[in-house]
């Protein structure tokens, strides 16, 4: 058996599918790779800040998702489809080659305020780069393929969310965290030529001559602030919204006692700890999604994909109510994101395979962005209430998630169901009152 058939067999791909996935999984692996190592430059800073300051930090993250995401909905109506994906990867690298520059150039008072700018930018990127991703392979692969493909091109992600952190771990005591944002900006430079290539294999991928996954050479049309209106009127965006909204209250009360522990380290320790919490977390999540997601939706469907993560969660957080300890805390974020990176986040996103470039382009943004860091600031600023004004301990907090992460999965087991009974009708609730929109 030669190497090509080994890895048809393996990620389940047909012969004329098996460049493009190679392709696609090279892209998430450049885009994680980058943002892998601006991510630990961003948390190491957090920890020299308190809780008030981090919330309102993630309060202008907000603002500055908004503008951003109206921004793109703006470029998205003007600019060709052809060139709106690796436009945005372009405009994000420099800006980070922008930060570097100012930098190196400024006093160190001014550091720390070009040090909250860029916490701030990196966390809209953190988002921007993986909704922007997601958006283009759901154009270039049909819900068919999806199934089967998309668990082996989100490791990438993973494969790129090891080799990241490992640089950061080897060189930032070597090279210095600024040149390594310089590095950074230099992968994701990288990704462009494989655009271009993923843009013409469109049709090779596919079987037949599907409208929705063309790529055209005009504009998207229409208004930049109908992704936002799509949003309000249409009720599975609404449910997909939702389901991202309380993912982040798990993840906001994670973080913010990961952050507290790690105060007494230096930020070249906590670069270096968060990094080996990062490479862990993504061998697991590469194996996972190489071996057993692609197989675990194709048995049990969404709805059971999309459940498993919110129901681990909710016992993990019950454990902890239990026993508060730190291995317990990092053993539950361990849980979390392995879980979100290899099942949940594959799931999720074949829920945009189904609707039109109008959704997946402007709806699936602000679904994304908008409603993840809404929930930012929403539940930061619930953690630091509960913690800063009630006095509560972890003992309490995580009863209260347990309690939102049963919720979560009450929701992911309705927006599963929906889809599969969609595909028993061949029909596509997720396109309706999304066409012609834009």
């Amino acid at each position: 058996m030669n190497l090509s058939t080994f890895v048809q067999k393996a990620v389940k791909a047909e012969r004329n599918e098996l460049s493009p996935v190679i392709g696609s999984f090279m892209f998430a692996f450049l885009l994680m790779s980058s943002y892998s190592m601006l991510k630990p430059i961003r948390d190491a800073m957090a920890s020299d800040w308190s809780d008030a300051t981090v919330s309102t930090l993630w309060t202008g993250t907000f603002l500055f998702s908004f503008l951003a995401v109206s921004a793109y909905g703006w470029v998205a109506s003007r600019v060709s489809m052809k060139w709106l994906v690796p436009g945005t990867y372009v405009f994000f690298a420099l800006s980070f080659i922008a930060f570097y520059a100012a930098y190196l150039s400024s006093s160190e008072g001014l550091q720390v305020w070009i040090g909250q700018a860029y916490y701030i930018w990196v966390s809209v990127f953190a988002l921007f780069h993986i909704s922007v991703f997601w958006s283009f392979m759901t154009q270039v692969y049909t819900r068919d393929q999806a199934a089967r493909l998309f668990a082996t091109i989100a490791t990438g992600i993973s494969a790129g969310a090891i080799f990241g952190p490992g640089i950061t771990i080897y060189f930032a005591p070597l090279l210095g965290t600024a040149n390594l944002i310089l590095l950074a900006s230099a992968l994701l430079l990288s990704s462009i030529p494989l655009i271009l290539f993923l843009n013409q294999s469109i049709s090779k991928t596919h079987h037949s001559d599907d409208s929705k996954h063309r790529i055209s050479n005009k504009a998207l049309g229409g208004s930049f602030y109908a992704g936002f209106a799509q949003l309000v009127t249409h009720r599975q965006l609404r449910g997909i919204g939702g389901f991202i909204f309380i993912f982040t209250g798990i993840s906001t009360f994670v973080y913010f006692a990961q952050k507290n522990v790690l105060v007494d380290f230096s930020i070249e320790e906590r670069a270096q700890i968060l990094a080996g919490l990062e490479l862990s977390v993504n061998i697991m999540t590469f194996v996972i999604g190489i071996f057993l997601t692609n197989r675990l939706i194709k048995r049990f469907g969404l709805a059971t994909s999309l459940a498993i993560v919110p129901v681990l969660v909710a016992v993990g957080l019950l454990l902890v109510a239990g026993n508060p300890a730190i291995w317990m805390i990092i053993g539950l974020q361990f849980v979390r994101r392995v879980g979100n990176y290899a099942v949940t986040r594959p799931s999720r996103e074949m829920l945009f395979t189904a609707v039109d470039p109008v959704a997946r382009f402007k709806s699936k943004p602000v679904v994304d962005i908008i409603c993840y860091r809404g929930g930012d600031v929403f539940w930061s600023w619930c953690f630091t209430l509960l913690t800063a004004g009630l006095g509560l301990g972890l003992s309490s907090i995580a009863m209260i998630g347990a309690g939102i992460a049963t919720v979560w999965a009450a929701l992911a087991v309705y927006l599963g169901k929906e889809f599969e009974q969609s595909e028993k009708n061949q029909d596509t609730p997720y396109a309706k009152n999304v066409n012609n929109t834009g």
